[in-house]
């Protein structure tokens, strides 16, 4: 087993949290024991996981003396609103839940969000547990406490920055989660090569056929190091105020996509994907990088089975949803961009003819 630490400040023991990455840990409660501070939690997956994981969970709780009750939600990026999240809030009421009953979210990003935000704000502020069982969940939406629900307007538009206790991250979960899922995943483990860890994009460059097909060490690594970037930048910005931004690469272009084709037709990895190789290009167009290292992250996610191309929208439309990305500032949108490969900045002075350039000729008709 892997330990990663979230060291937040000031460091106190509630701030600061361990990441635990390793094969088998859902069959290992003492790890979610140690902080609880009541024998009863309400566990939180929906209609995909829970048949697969909430038994096992609970029964291994059970014989340490904790009694939980599940809160089963539909799947899918489409049901991350209001109405999801009060079917949460439903039922820790019905179930009496009191302010040192924990959350445990046993699912991918969208539990996770989920369980992140019922938790922030149910009695204003109940314990909460990560058990992340997607890739991307695990090696980025589980870690860093931001939590929320979309908009029909927006991506992740409505939320709150709340830590969790722990996060599990148990790869034997990875066996049953769908290859598109696996690939999703991937195109998080990318960006962090391409924003801050070249020695990490080469690894990626070496492994990605190992992590496709699921090599267990592979993958662990993979995790491991990517979470040990991921703590580094929430360390040192918490609430995103400065470098925290730069985990944003590909983000506002696939926000973008994401919402205009409908939640859930695209994952949200996919839309990083193509969101990255539209961030790429414009960073070439503005002199940052060589036309070669925009082919280098092109042939990486196509590697990875990802898409490449965003699909044409039109440059208004992409401009209109852009607008309500949350790196928006005094009225002016801002770009993760890369400065080269393996450090990105964030852009305001992008001339919008360059911007359009990349949405008109780097896009494809769906």
């Amino acid at each position: 087993m892997k330990t990663i630490t979230v060291n937040l400040t000031p460091t106190l023991n509630e701030r600061s949290y361990p990441i635990l990455i390793g094969s088998g840990l859902l069959s290992h409660p003492e790890f979610i024991l140690r902080h609880l501070t009541q024998q009863r939690v309400a566990i939180i997956s929906n209609t995909t996981v829970a048949p697969l994981y909430m038994e096992k969970l609970r029964s291994k709780l059970e014989t340490k003396g904790v009694a939980s009750f599940p809160i089963i939600l539909p799947d899918g990026e489409e049901y991350k609103n209001w109405q999801t999240l009060n079917l949460i809030f439903d039922a820790l009421l019905a179930n009496r839940c009191e302010r040192s009953t924990a959350v445990l979210a046993l699912g991918g990003g969208v539990v996770g969000d989920l369980t992140g935000f019922a938790a922030a704000t149910y009695l204003r502020g109940v314990p909460f547990i990560q058990i992340p069982t997607t890739l991307l969940a695990q090696v980025d939406s589980s870690v860093g406490g931001k939590t929320g629900i979309n908009h029909p307007l927006g991506k992740n538009m409505i939320g709150a920055f709340y830590q969790p206790r722990t996060v599990l991250a148990d790869i034997e979960t990875l066996d049953t989660l769908p290859d598109r899922e696996l690939r999703a995943g991937i195109a998080e483990i990318i960006k962090y090569g391409l924003i801050r860890d070249l020695v990490f994009l080469d690894w990626i460059e070496r492994n990605i056929q190992g992590m496709l097909a699921r090599d267990a060490a592979i993958l662990t690594e993979a995790i491991e190091r990517s979470c040990a970037n991921k703590a580094d930048v929430v360390a040192a910005d918490e609430r995103e105020s400065g470098v925290r931004a730069l985990l944003n690469l590909g983000h506002t272009f696939g926000h973008a996509v994401e919402n205009a084709m409908g939640y859930g037709v695209w994952l949200h990895g996919e839309a990083v994907a193509a969101g990255t190789v539209l961030a790429a290009d414009l960073s070439h167009r503005l002199g940052m990088i060589g036309r070669e290292d925009v082919q280098r992250i092109r042939d990486l996610y196509v590697r990875a089975g990802l898409p490449v191309a965003a699909p044409n929208l039109g440059a208004e439309t992409y401009l209109r949803l852009m607008g309500l990305d949350k790196k928006v500032e005094g009225g002016k949108l801002r770009f993760v961009l890369l400065k080269h490969i393996g450090e990105a900045v964030v852009r305001a002075d992008v001339p919008r003819d360059m911007l359009i350039d990349t949405l008109t000729e780097c896009t494809v008709h769906a």
